[in-house]
């Protein structure tokens, strides 16, 4: 596993969810307009 070093204001752990051809994570509505960045920090299910 790569190690990432990343400032922010603030941190949510969650699972990737399917939807349609692809997948999403929920983020508060606060979070609108915001720059994020994405960590994959486990391999993904192939039963899902």
């Amino acid at each position: 596993m790569d190690r990432f070093e990343i400032e922010g204001e603030e941190v949510l752990d969650g699972t990737a969810k399917p939807s349609g051809n692809s997948a999403h994570v929920i983020v508060p509505k606060r979070w609108r307009g915001a720059d994020v960045k994405v960590v994959r920090v486990s391999n993904p299910d192939p039963d899902e």
